[in-house]
């Protein structure tokens, strides 16, 4: 059993179920045997910013340039640095293969149980690690775009941010061939690009050591660097700068609203906008505790400490100076996602005072994000993959305490105790929703599914959408719920399970045709309904507080009003909710 969850919920975490570079609706007769310039061409771009030359390949009506550097590598004394932008000539760079991935968190080595701590010990060796192509070396971008794009072309530009619980995810994993071509045959072309950002304590550490370094939310730096790589560069390969949508799925959709929210919502560069508009898959704002605060420094605290760098004047500079292995399984020693502590997170976006100013939900209230039009939405079990592995979270009383120990510091347990009262103990009322009394996994996963994939996803989503209306009623939005995937029926239609239908074209069914239309519509317009015709009228969320409800073979509009107590709850308290 622990090794189908294992393998469950890391498919679910990294939204890589049945992934490859290639996509699967091709079928393998269809694919060259081998990569050679003589089934493969090669195309070129230059690029003015770093200047230089990249070399790509063309294959099945779409040209690739994967692993182009858009930031010098974050190595040795650039270690918990701030990206650092090429200076120098690039020259001549060789993009037809897949890029290096950030180094990844898949499992916790201080993981409590034995299994999975041995498997993150051995994750983490130099040979695992290079053989998934994880380097530190790895702030780079794959551009694709439509075979005979020239520079004069001016297409939109989809810009993909990947989730993974800010731990893990690379863009090697996301290739946009199936989207490009559903474009094309559309008449919508437009150029997609996959980013790499650094992910888990490389990438987002906290601790007052790092806040005084000016080293915070880096894997948020390395998003805007590549966002202002394609504002310089992007027209090169036929794009328009003006017209970039930025889309993300989990901790990728909570770094659009990030996006959004850098430096008090100023989101321009060299005096124009980075993007006018986002995707939002699974994600928002997440309340938090600031970057130097209690949980934040207890993290820093433990990497230093299994780093060996105790006993240092200066910790910080000493860990930039550690070995990339033994670093690695210090940033690791952590809980993970995967793990007993589920989305109580060590490592995500915290305020700092400059990147990120204040907590997310204080930031929209104040009107202090840029307010571009956005489509968000969740899927219907967003819960069910994060209550696996915490299985004796079985009464109200151990939820609370559940969330008093890892979660919510500064909640009250009274206050713990009546959000979670909003919620029935009947199993037909818990998630995975509309399955009755079926697929309670232990006693009480179905109710603690429920909480964790409201309070994080679908009803923080609700929250987001109502406090930016009241702020920004002008600026339209869209929002919907998927249903159309029960492939496990403990999990339903469970986190990142959209992955599967949007991106990799699994299980091709109307689900996937109708949301890629809509998505596909909304870059090329800024309109999910304006473009290529679609088969249902979507609401914008501000007029009635509607919602497209999205099964594998209807799509119907629904009232977004579902659990009202505990979403009540939510909204009028959501200062305690700070993790």
């Amino acid at each position: 059993m622990k090794s189908f969850v294992l393998t469950a919920l890391l498919a679910g975490f990294a939204g890589i179920a049945s992934a490859s570079p290639s996509n699967a609706r091709y079928r393998p007769a269809e694919m060259p045997k081998r990569r050679d310039q003589a089934l493969e061409p090669r195309t070129t771009v230059n690029v003015p910013y770093p200047e230089g030359e990249v070399v790509g390949v063309s294959l099945l009506g779409i040209e690739s340039f994967r692993g182009v550097p858009f930031a010098q590598p974050p190595v040795g004394s650039l270690r918990l640095k701030p990206p650092v932008r090429y200076a120098e000539n690039i020259g001549i760079k060789d993009t037809t293969g897949i890029g290096p991935s950030c180094p990844q968190m898949y499992l916790s080595t201080g993981n409590g149980e034995l299994l999975f701590q041995l498997l993150g010990n051995f994750i983490n060796i130099p040979l695992f690690q290079t053989v998934t192509g994880a380097s530190e070396d790895c702030l780079t971008l794959n551009v694709q775009r439509p075979a005979g794009t020239t520079a004069n072309s001016s297409l939109p530009v989809l810009f993909w941010i990947f989730g993974g619980g800010f731990e893990l995810g690379t863009n090697a994993y996301y290739d946009g061939i199936d989207l490009l071509l559903e474009g094309i045959k559309l008449d919508e072309p437009f150029i997609f690009v996959g980013i790499n950002y650094r992910v888990s304590g490389f990438g987002f550490m906290g601790g007052k050591e790092i806040k005084a370094d000016g080293s915070s939310n880096l894997g948020l730096l390395d998003q805007r660097m590549a966002l202002e790589w394609v504002a310089d560069n992007i027209a090169s390969f036929g794009g328009d700068p003006s017209k970039v949508t930025i889309w993300g799925e989990s901790a990728g959709s909570m770094s659009v609203f990030d996006q959004m929210a850098l430096y008090d919502g100023n989101n321009k560069y060299k005096g124009k906008p980075l993007f006018r508009g986002g995707i939002m898959n699974s994600g928002s704002i997440v309340p938090t505790e600031p970057v130097d605060g209690v949980k934040a420094q207890a993290v820093y605290d433990q990497v230093v400490s299994k780093s060996g760098c105790s006993g240092s004047a200066d910790t910080l500079a000493c860990l930039r100076t550690v070995d990339y292995t033994k670093f690695l399984n210090a940033v690791n020693s952590v809980p993970g996602i995967v793990s007993y502590s589920s989305i109580a997170l060590s490592y995500l976006p915290r305020p700092d005072g400059v990147v990120l100013t204040d907590s997310p939900e204080v930031l929209v209230k104040n009107k202090k994000y840029a307010a571009v039009p956005m489509i968000i939405g969740d899927q219907e079990d967003e819960g069910t993959l994060f209550a696996v592995l915490p299985n004796n979270i079985t009464s109200t009383a151990k939820i609370v305490q559940y969330f008093q120990d890892l979660y919510f510091f500064n909640a009250t347990k009274e206050q713990l105790t009546a959000f979670v009262n909003t919620y029935p103990t009947d199993i037909s009322a818990g998630s995975p929703f509309r399955t009755g009394i079926f697929n309670e996994l232990y006693p009480g996963f179905k109710r603690l599914a429920a909480i964790l994939g409201d309070m994080t996803f679908t009803l923080a989503r609700r929250a987001f959408l109502q406090i930016s209306a009241d702020v920004n009623p002008d600026v339209p939005s869209w929002s919907y719920l998927s249903s159309y995937d029960y492939l496990f029926p403990f999990l339903g239609t469970f986190h990142a399970s959209d992955i599967l239908q949007v991106f990799y074209g699994v299980l091709p069914n109307y689900a996937s045709g109708s949301i890629q239309k809509y998505y596909i519509n909304f870059v090329a317009t800024g309109d999910p309904n304006k473009g290529a015709k679609v088969d249902k009228v979507w609401p914008q969320w501000s007029a009635d507080k509607n919602i497209i409800q999205i099964f594998a073979d209807k799509a119907v509009i629904i009232a977004d009003n579902f659990r009202a107590a505990s979403y009540d709850y939510l909204y009028e308290n959501i200062g305690i909710f700070h993790i």
